[in-house]
């Protein structure tokens, strides 16, 4: 699959760009293979049942194991974890209960569940649309846990950032 980098100075990219987009790290697991990555397209769905849709780089390994898997984690972040975002946008490396050096926990769905962020929901897929350079994976979320109900989410305009997916 050929991908192109949007045109900055293009009106449909400056369009875009002012959609508000939260950053989250987006876990999967199929066998004992683990990925995560950091994620932009996130969004609810619906209420009943709780719905969320996640997009995923096509070609990406977390999508893979997801595809495979029907399930993946969304970990949500904390304004002050862009450290934490930035260790997720660079290849998957797994140790022990660890992933690219944060430690994580085996969710409901087998899917990691980061420690470190302040709220988390496991989802089992429900549905799948395959277009364009990203796959949507519709989500019915089957376990969350708000660890800090305090935390500002940390939102990708603030990083500076144009993209994670």
């Amino acid at each position: 699959m050929t991908r192109r980098r949007p045109d900055p100075h293009d009106p449909t990219t400056q369009a875009l760009r002012f959609l508000d987009y939260g950053l989250y790290v987006v876990t999967g697991r199929h066998g004992d293979a683990v990925a995560a990555g950091s994620c932009t397209w996130v969004t609810q769905a619906s209420f009943e049942p709780p719905l969320v849709v996640v997009a995923l780089k096509a070609d990406s390994r977390l999508h893979g194991l997801v595809d495979a898997s029907d399930a993946f984690c969304v970990n949500a972040l904390s304004s002050s974890q862009v450290d934490l975002a930035q260790d997720f946008f660079k290849p998957t490396q797994q140790e022990d209960h660890s992933v690219n050096g944060h430690p994580f926990l085996d969710g409901h769905t087998g899917a990691p569940v980061l420690r470190e962020c302040p709220a988390f929901f496991e989802c089992r897929v429900v549905g799948k649309l395959h277009k364009g350079d990203h796959t949507i994976f519709i989500g019915e979320v089957v376990h969350a846990e708000v660890r800090e109900p305090e935390a500002k989410p940390l939102h990708l305009r603030e990083t500076g950032w144009q993209y994670g997916g």
